[in-house]
């Protein structure tokens, strides 16, 4: 029996999921002797699983109005030839991961142009977080067959507006392994004993290295001279930036190591493990820190253009940027966000979090309360199963 998926997605954290949900998918499909073919955008991750890709969209991701701009012309033409390809060759289903503004364009147009090919939303936009202006919802719940929710407020937002919703739980509690000691992370690592990890996670789109890594790298550098037994390691996930950040080391005359993409998987256990704090933006990376019990600062900034027209004229209203805060709907974690993205507080929140017990004990509390948010293991492997007994 033959079986054909598109998958949709782009940016990094979107090429992970898809690929860990194509290597389920595969594992599926075998167990009922099918022989399945995905195709799709995504990255690299998503190829090694077996997916055939179209076309990296990876490098193609910003948030921000003024900074999708040079974006936009590049994606709707990628739009148009996947929604081609999928006209031509009428796969069994589409599923859409993440990747908000392109994703919500392909559901749209293929509804109108195919309703016949079922749409799965597999980690949908946080709308339940956010609004803009006095919409509350986009046109999700009307293209998508079904929506595989990874957060429970998510799963009880689509329902209440009509979508047909599993609560499948978050996929990072599948990623979620036991650390190496921190004896054996000290050898591989070659760092000494009185030697720990300020770990730094400030980009994976262009625009971030310009708006995120100098104030984090300006903070690192006080810290390290309050502290000069913290070394920075930066994991890169971008090939493109592994000399962007060596560079910027230099320039802030911080003392660190970046591990490049091609080594990033194989050591970020032993980092995670000698990690004292993370200085990270906001996004998936919050919830792999707290899954394995890392304080962590998270900072965000964009332009002043598109602070003023999100602000002002979209009416962009959010209480908390990371998604740990948002799920337990307190600050769990000290989020610094455009004006109050300065070195100084970070710094200063920074020494109270590396030498105050009390502040290490809120934010594991926290932790916990997360936790039990986040539902239990074989997470990809139950989307993976609902989706290929569909189209059996």
């Amino acid at each position: 029996m033959n079986k054909k998926i598109y998958i949709s997605t782009g940016e990094v954290s979107g090429d992970l999921h898809g690929g860990l949900l194509s290597k389920a998918l595969f594992a599926e499909a075998k167990k009922h002797s099918i022989d399945l073919e995905i195709t799709g955008l995504g990255g690299e991750r998503m190829h090694k699983a077996g997916v055939k890709i179209l076309k990296d969209t990876t490098s193609i991701s910003a948030i921000g109005i003024w900074e999708v701009l040079p974006h936009i012309f590049p994606m709707i033409k990628i739009q148009k030839n996947f929604l081609k390809s999928l006209v031509r060759n009428r796969p069994n289903c589409l599923i859409l991961i993440d990747y908000m503004g392109p994703n919500i364009q392909i559901g749209r147009k293929l509804k109108r142009i195919n309703s016949k090919i079922p749409i799965y939303y597999y980690i949908a936009p946080q709308e339940w977080a956010w609004r803009v202006g006095n919409n509350t919802s986009t046109d999700l719940v009307r293209f998508s067959d079904k929506i595989f929710a990874i957060f429970k407020q998510e799963a009880s937002f689509y329902k209440r507006r009509g979508g047909n919703v599993l609560w499948i739980g978050h996929p990072m509690i599948d990623l979620t392994k036991k650390l190496p000691s921190k004896r054996d992370a000290r050898s591989i690592l070659k760092l000494r004993a009185n030697e720990n990890i300020l770990l730094i996670m400030p980009a994976s789109r262009p625009q971030e290295l310009r708006y995120i890594l100098p104030t984090f790298l300006k903070a690192a550098k006080k810290l390290q001279q309050k502290y000069p037994t913290l070394v920075v390691y930066i994991p890169s996930c971008r090939k493109a930036f592994d000399e962007k950040f060596r560079k910027a080391l230099k320039k802030y005359q911080v003392n660190g190591k970046v591990i490049s993409k091609s080594n990033n998987s194989e050591l970020k256990p032993y980092i995670y493990s000698l990690t004292s704090m993370a200085l990270c933006k906001s996004g998936t990376v919050n919830m792999e820190l707290a899954l394995y019990g890392i304080p962590q600062i998270v900072g965000y900034k964009v332009s002043r253009v598109t602070a003023f027209i999100a602000r002002r004229i979209l009416k962009f209203k959010v209480r908390f940027i990371s998604p740990v805060n948002l799920l337990v709907k307190q600050f769990i974690i000290p989020e610094f966000v455009q004006q109050n993205f300065v070195e100084k507080k970070i710094f200063s929140k920074a020494c109270r979090i590396l030498e105050g017990k009390s502040a290490k004990i809120k934010i594991k509390k926290g932790y916990a309360l997360l936790k039990k948010e986040l539902g239990e293991e074989g997470v990809v492997e139950r989307a993976a199963k609902e989706i290929i007994n569909s189209i059996i």
